[in-house]
């Protein structure tokens, strides 16, 4: 079982990456050893298993990983680092700002924290970028990551045939799926929940959303199952920072094993946002008010599972 985890994944074109990545990149892309699209979530959710549970844990690898995720599209190779090292480093250094310090010391000694600590900070003074390719929610998706993409961008497969939706184009590059109005091509081999988009439509759609959020929302980052302009504009400055001509990903994860069938075939997420953004701006309370409420009451449900016994 995967964690209860969504993600929002950028892939760049493999062009865009400078040597010796490149080429390291491209013939990894081409290599049959590793991780398919489709066993990929769980390989890397193995290897943070095994680092959690070691004695001391092991709070970040001592080396960057080598793997990615592969998306094809046409010709074109885009790769989304898994980045696991940097990842760990930002995510630890989130616990430690939520946590108080005896808290924290109960998971982490002391000096191995302070460790980690000085590695990532050596890190830093390199010069090494600090934002990843991959950003994790756990136990819900946030608001914000739905207006990114559009209802026709999505791609549902339930495991079984007969379930799917038809796939964007760069769905997984070896999953298989059944594409709308023409039967299943072959039985779905797993449970997700993913939107794709293009770099290029992502920004329009969260530029475009930005300033009718302010107006009506505010600026601030806002509770954590709120739309609030603060915490759009975060995710358009890190979308701002990768290739033009890069691809967006919202994956569900783990999340679609806390949501039956019919819960996710009816799951409208994305739509509903574009219908209550649209109702702002056009002064359609009404609209805007029950399309709000529509996500809320699908999205607190499952976030209050954190604290369920």
């Amino acid at each position: 079982m995967f964690p209860y985890a969504a993600y929002l994944r950028v892939y760049e074109p493999v062009t865009a990456f400078p040597e010796p990545a490149r080429t390291l990149w491209t013939a990894y892309a081409d290599s049959r050893r590793r991780p398919r699209r489709i066993h990929a979530l769980g390989a890397e959710h193995r290897g943070a298993a095994r680092r959690v549970v070691g004695a001391p844990p092991e709070v970040a690898p001592d080396r960057e990983s080598r793997d990615a995720y592969v998306r094809r599209v046409d010709d074109a190779i885009y790769v989304c680092p898994w980045e696991t090292r940097l990842r760990s480093w930002l995510a630890f250094e989130r616990f430690r700002g939520e946590h108080a310090a005896a808290l924290a010391a109960a998971f982490v000694p002391p000096p191995l924290a302070e460790r980690v600590a000085r590695d990532f900070e050596r890190w830093k003074q390199a010069g090494r970028p600090l934002r990843p390719h991959i950003l994790t929610s756990t136990w819900h998706v946030p608001l914000d990551w739905f207006v990114p993409f559009a209802r026709r961008e999505r791609c549902l497969m339930l495991g079984a045939p007969g379930t799917g939706y038809g796939a964007p184009e760069g769905a997984p590059d070896d999953a298989s799926q059944e594409h709308a109005g023409h039967g299943p091509a072959t039985a779905a081999p797993a449970r997700t929940l993913i939107y794709v988009t293009s770099m290029g439509e992502a920004r329009r759609r969260v530029a475009a959303a930005l300033p009718v959020v302010r107006e009506h929302l505010g600026d601030g980052s806002g509770e954590v199952f709120l739309l609030s302009a603060g915490r759009l504009d975060t995710l358009g400055r890190w979308l701002g920072e990768f290739h033009p001509r890069a691809l967006v990903e919202l994956d569900y994860g783990g999340l679609v094993h806390l949501l039956d069938d019919r819960a996710l075939e009816s799951d409208e997420s994305v739509a509903e946002m574009a219908v209550a953004l649209t109702g702002m701006e056009r002064g359609e309370a009404e609209l805007t008010v029950a399309m709000y409420k529509r996500l809320l009451a699908r999205w607190r449900p499952v976030r209050a599972l954190e604290s369920a016994n």
